[in-house]
């Protein structure tokens, strides 16, 4: 018997011995090197440890110093000065899930993860400190820097650092988000079944701050609780359908509620200075919005897209199932004012202007606005009516050599003014009538021309038509048919008029001297593909104090 209890006895020491022995060599640098060489060896991952620490003061914690790891074959995932392992009694069953893992001074790269694989190991809570995280395969592509804070549990899966049902609380540096880069960010949320919910964000970012909350669901649907922009300097290398493509190119975003306050946004070729915003229950999806009971209330110091610059607008509109209710739009341009209200419905793509007023402008038309004439509108805009128009002391000038124009302290009104139909620019119904103080058409000089019609469905009736030149009186009337052709006849007389008053406009010289009385009957066709001379047709009859003529034009020629 005493033989026996020696045995064991002795057993027992060197057992104990043993592990005395294996303890003190993984603490060695021979030790951390063969256990990295072991693990590298046998699994598909590769480990680099330059140092294995354990204390007994902490009895339950390793300390890993250089740590390196990542998949065989790929760049690590993990490069950090220091692990703390946070054992517990789970290692018996599950050796790569711990009770905690603490990573501090490195960088997790999980571009560097194959698809198909996920980091093995698993912790009831991690811990980050001073920690580099990049994500640039990511669906929400992200870089940050200097991040701290810890994950409740950890069970990271592809491509995903959080991992699935945890709650978490980081704090970083520095953090970009699709090109949009935040300093001094919180975060805190949680994950359930794949569903990020963020109950607080906080950042500055471009100069400015940032407060929200939102959550994602499992297919990167964003639901945007609350969230607030101040004194936001933004300057993207977009122009404005890119940089708006950032935010709205993606799956859908359901906002509650977004404020800015005091922003200023730039781009090459566009900008925004002084924004205040606020809008209200609005989802963003696949190119379109919804709403139930939305609102955008919103004014800026300026906008600016292109040639287009807007001075002090303000927008006040309302969201709905049918459609946008715009209650308010005003703005200062060209020196002028610009103000309507009215409404776009969705089911017929109608914009409707109950009321628009233009006052003051000081316009210049740009070279190409005949193309723009001509061109298909967008497909969610099908038609323009405007109800009610009114016009006042406006300057209009078209510099196009081929035939400039000028209208000085421009008047008008108009109603039941339809001026787009199916996706196309015209004046296919309503009344309008115009005048002007002075007006030159292609360096013809008019005093007070005034202008009348009344359009329908068959035709464009000007049904009055006058102006002073020199001495006399210009008046006629005209139709102008809505067919592609867009036939139009013209009776046009002058009273007391020069002989040759019609010359700039495209008649040919009259070898006459003088004023004279003239009557002018004229057929053409305004189609947009066609050049007008050839299709006119007209005769003129002139008659001076001591001569008469008469002149025919056919196919734009005299014969």
């Amino acid at each position: 018997m005493k033989f026996l209890g020696k045995f064991f006895l002795t057993l027992l020491l060197l057992i104990v011995f043993s592990f005395v022995v294996i303890y003190v060599m993984l603490q060695t640098q021979w030790g951390a090197g063969w256990l990295s060489r072991w693990i590298s060896d046998k699994t598909a991952w590769h480990l680099s440890i330059s140092k294995i620490e354990h204390n007994f003061s902490s009895p339950s914690h390793i300390i890993l110093d250089d740590f390196s790891f990542g998949h065989d074959g790929q760049p690590a995932v993990i490069v950090v000065a220091k692990v703390d392992l946070g054992l517990s009694l789970v290692q018996f069953s599950d050796p790569l899930h711990f009770a905690s893992i603490g990573l501090s001074d490195g960088t997790a790269n999980l571009a560097n993860l194959t698809d198909d694989t996920t980091l093995p190991m698993q912790a009831d809570r991690l811990q980050l400190h001073n920690m580099r995280i990049d994500s640039p395969a990511h669906r929400q592509a992200f870089s940050s820097v200097a991040v701290n804070g810890g994950i409740t549990p950890w069970q990271p899966g592809q491509h995903d650092l959080l991992g699935h049902d945890t709650q978490f609380r980081l704090s970083a540096k520095r953090l970009e988000l699709n090109k949009v880069v935040g300093e001094n960010v919180l975060i805190e949320g949680s994950v359930d079944k794949g569903n990020l919910q963020l109950t607080n964000v906080g950042a500055d970012i471009a100069r400015g701050s940032m407060t929200g909350s939102a959550s994602r669901d499992a297919a990167g649907n964003w639901d945007i609780n609350q969230l607030r922009l101040n004194d936001i300097r933004y300057q993207s290398a977009d122009n404005l359908h890119d940089f708006l493509q950032q935010f709205l190119g993606g799956p859908s975003i359901a906002i509650n509620r977004l404020d800015m306050t005091d922003a200023r946004l730039q781009g090459p070729d566009w900008a925004v200075t002084d924004l205040d915003l606020t809008l209200k229950n609005l989802t963003w999806n696949n190119g379109d919005w919804q709403s139930e009971d939305g609102s955008l209330v919103l004014n800026a110091g300026n906008f600016i897209n292109g040639s287009l610059t807007l001075n002090d607008p303000i927008i006040a509109a309302d969201f709905s199932t049918q459609g946008i209710a715009l209650k308010q739009f005003s703005s200062r341009w060209v020196n002028g004012v610009v103000r309507a209200d009215g409404n776009w419905t969705r089911s017929d793509k109608r914009l409707t202007l109950n009321n628009l007023a233009v006052a003051g402008l000081e316009y210049t038309l740009p070279q190409d606005w005949r193309d723009k004439w001509q061109a298909a509108l967008p497909e969610w805009l099908e038609s323009v009516l405007v109800q009610r128009a009114q016009f006042n002391h406006n300057l209009v000038i078209d510099i196009n050599p081929a035939w400039p124009f000028q209208m000085t302290s421009l008047d008008g009104n108009a109603s039941n003014l339809l001026l787009a139909k199916q996706q196309q620019w015209g004046i296919w119904e309503g009344q309008a009538s115009f005048n002007a103080a002075e007006a030159t058409f292609n360096r013809t000089d008019l005093r007070h021309p005034s202008l009348t019609l009344a359009a329908n469905e068959s035709g464009i009736q000007i049904t009055e038509m006058s102006a002073f030149n020199n001495k006399g009186l210009l008046e006629g009337t005209a139709n102008i048919g809505q067919q592609p052709e867009r036939p139009l006849s013209l009776s046009l007389k002058g009273r007391g008029v020069p002989v040759n008053v019609l010359q700039n406009w495209g008649w040919p010289q009259i070898a006459l001297e003088g004023d004279s009385n003239l009557q002018l009957e004229l057929k053409a066709s305004l189609a947009a593909a066609s050049p007008l001379r050839p299709s006119v047709n007209a005769t003129l009859n002139i008659q001076t104090d001591s001569q008469s003529q008469q002149q025919t034009l056919h196919a734009g020629q005299l014969p």
